[in-house]
């Protein structure tokens, strides 16, 4: 499954990851422990709102700056970052363009990274990839933390981290999501399939924050705003699951709740043959709500950001939002039809993101 949100939108034509080195790993994790709903649902959400408390903790601490000091070869690692978000992420590479320099190039970096890791399970050598490249993966990204980048697009990071309040934490939860990829093809209930969407997305708003900036106006604490771009992640994530069923389908793998989907009678060979039947217009129609959801949570932290970095998340959001509206005017045809926002509507939600920006509100309209 393609990992959501601002930072995943096509996959790339080349494989932008060098052949892992070999190493001996630690043993990978199993999953989730079999325990109540209930359960699961107050371990995944503390466990998540654990990492959002340190991270919101770290904007508080001044960072030294340290790292690489090569100016040349820096720009060099960031122009190719930004090249990389211009071809695959176009609409949010358009809307970085309003940040300042520093802001957009760090973003561009963690951007790259994201995708790179993404790619391990997703791109041209996804076949073979194992647990301990993943393993070489992180501790690569550890090195990078340290100040010790491999190549360039590592460098870009690596300098990066060292002028943002940015911890390691949602990184490696990004390679968690990963293990899970190689692990898991059924999701048992909504619970899982949070904390899975938050390892592969929700990190992303938590990595982007410290770089975003929150505006020097606001009256939320950084706590909320850590939440709503956590939320943005989550939302995002839904809906790149609820639009991929049929691909995913084709490959083995179904991440809806298996819970719902027996409460809804909708059986996975249901699933397989891409059946549009009744119940399942009633069950997508659920799915989509549940994913608005998020979408509201995520505008209310959105306005909190410096405005210069506005653009860029508002255009995200309005962009992957219609997803879900072409889903329901497919009529909820999800396995034979994919949900596709074409360029022009894609273009036109740029002046809306940009009022929404200039506005500060998600009152806009």
């Amino acid at each position: 499954m393609a990992a959501g949100g601002v930072v995943w939108v096509t996959f790339p034509k080349q494989n932008l990851i060098p052949p892992p080195r070999k190493r001996l790993g630690p043993k990978l994790r199993t999953g989730v422990p079999l325990i109540s709903s209930t359960a699961v649902r107050a371990y995944s959400e503390e466990k998540v709102h654990e990492v959002v408390l340190k991270q919101a903790a770290l904007v508080k601490q001044q960072r030294p700056n340290e790292g690489c000091k090569d100016w040349d070869l820096l720009n060099e690692a960031y122009e190719r970052c930004g090249e990389v978000c211009a071809e695959y992420a176009k609409t949010f590479y358009l809307g970085t363009l309003l940040m300042t320099s520093e802001r957009r190039r760090a973003i561009w970096a963690i951007y790259v990274w994201c995708r790179r890791t993404d790619e391990l399970v997703d791109g041209p050598n996804a076949s073979h990839i194992t647990p301990r490249a993943l393993d070489t993966w992180e501790k690569r990204l550890d090195n990078i933390f340290q100040g010790r980048p491999y190549d360039l697009f590592d460098a870009a990071l690596s300098h990066t981290v060292s002028n943002y309040a940015l911890g390691i934490q949602p990184f490696k939860d990004m390679i968690e999501g990963m293990r899970l990829d190689l692990l898991k093809t059924r999701y048992n209930n909504f619970d899982e399939l949070y904390l899975y969407c938050y390892y592969v997305a929700g990190t992303v708003g938590l990595m982007s924050v410290p770089v975003m900036g929150i505006a020097s106006e606001s009256k939320a604490s950084i706590e909320t705003v850590y939440s709503a771009a956590l939320a943005l992640g989550i939302a995002n994530q839904l809906t790149n699951i609820l639009r991929d069923v049929g691909e995913d389908g084709r490959r083995g793998r179904i991440y809806l709740p298996q819970d719902e989907l027996a409460s809804a009678g909708i059986s996975e060979d249901e699933i397989f043959r891409g059946q549009v039947s009744d119940k399942w217009k009633i069950f997508m129609k659920n799915q989509i709500k549940r994913a608005r959801m998020y979408f509201d949570e995520a505008e209310k932290g959105v306005a909190e950001l410096k405005e210069a970095s506005r653009w860029p998340v508002w255009a995200s959001l309005l962009l992957y939002r219609q997803i879900l509206d072409v889903i329901e005017e497919n009529d909820y045809n999800n396995f034979t039809k994919r949900a596709y926002v074409g360029k022009g509507k894609k273009f036109a939600s740029l002046p809306l993101a940009y009022g929404r920006a200039i506005m500060g509100t998600s009152k806009f309209f």
